[in-house]
């Protein structure tokens, strides 16, 4: 098994609030780094009331603190939200306090409606179609100063914080092999165009100073449980929040339930946007993972697992993990 890494939304759970769900994000954290994983990225995500990850760069320090070895990160910060200025001071303060851990994955979409980016950013100036300028401007400011630079991040400068692309269609394929940026293709939820975006990322890739040569992780969501019907009980729960969203609604992640009811269309959806997911047990993810790195040859794995209860989050990563051997 190739390394494995986890994304987490810092999910508050139905019964629970923000609080509770940071904490339960800094347990799994822990759990995360005894087991062997590499890296623990937070999604920047707006207005969605079963997220805590809002304020990232906030989480990730909350989440670096209480941890020692585990590179902590952004998967990702969505730059058009922010001024690369600004970016650069957080990630470089979070280096500056947890120095040689801190990875900054750079996401082109929002992370939310249209309506709450604009109260994000308040303006129209920038956005999706500044994104390319934004990175270099980023990578700039995360540079060594330079004598005479008019404006220098501090802290910023310097930070050996490590970049990643994500992406979820061409554009960001195309743009990280431009760059020479390690890419994160975010096939938990978006896996169309996956297969293409590798070949067109490796094949255009140029080595830079961030990496040599190409360097791909793919998301996949991954419940694991002692049997194939309870890993599939626990993903009802992130079955139920996903339908919730695509038919509008904002929802803290429901309990799983036995049977969850759901029409042809719904589950077409669901069949199509969540086709990167292995789920059920040991030796049934283990075969679906296999097949999945065979067909991909993906570097790394960064699992995202929207589990309701933290001990079968816990237990599911943890039987992840011995699949790995890390356990």
């Amino acid at each position: 098994m190739i390394p494995l890494s986890v994304l987490d939304l810092a999910p508050i759970v139905e019964g629970a609030d923000a609080r509770q769900a940071l904490l339960a994000s800094r347990d799994l954290a822990q759990h995360a780094e005894r087991l062997g994983y590499r890296r623990f990225w937070l999604a920047e995500h707006h207005n969605f009331a079963g997220i805590a990850s809002a304020a990232t760069s906030i989480a990730i320090a909350h989440v670096a603190a209480g941890t020692s070895s585990i590179r902590v990160g952004a998967g990702g910060i969505m730059l058009p939200n922010h001024a690369p200025l600004v970016i650069a001071e957080q990630f470089g303060t979070i280096d500056a306090l947890f120095p040689g851990r801190i990875d900054l994955g750079l996401g082109r979409a929002p992370g939310t409606d249209q309506l709450t980016a604009h109260a994000l950013r308040r303006t129209r100036a920038g956005g999706v179609d500044q994104f390319p300028e934004d990175v270099l401007e980023l990578i700039d400011f995360l540079r060594p100063a330079r004598p005479g630079q008019p404006v220098v991040a501090v802290p910023g400068a310097g930070a050996r914080v490590e970049l990643w692309m994500l992406g979820s269609s061409l554009f960001g394929a195309q743009l990280a092999a431009r760059l020479g940026l390690p890419y994160a293709f975010a096939s938990h939820f978006a896996p169309a165009q996956m297969m293409r975006a590798i070949e067109v990322y490796r094949r255009t890739f140029r080595p830079s100073s961030h990496v040599a040569a190409s360097r791909l992780m793919l998301g996949v969501n991954v419940v694991v449980a002692d049997t194939d019907a309870e890993a599939q009980r626990l993903r009802t729960s992130h079955e139920q929040a996903f339908l919730a969203v695509r038919r509008g609604r904002s929802i803290r992640l429901p309990p799983p339930v036995d049977h969850l009811e759901v029409d042809a269309a719904g589950r077409a959806m669901l069949d199509e946007v969540l086709a990167a997911s292995f789920v059920g047990s040991p030796e049934t993810v283990r075969r679906g993972l296999t097949d999945f790195i065979d067909r991909t040859g993906a570097d790394e794995l960064i699992v995202t697992g929207q589990i309701y209860d933290q001990a079968a989050r816990f237990r599911s990563y943890q039987l992840l993990a011995g699949l790995a051997g890390a356990d």
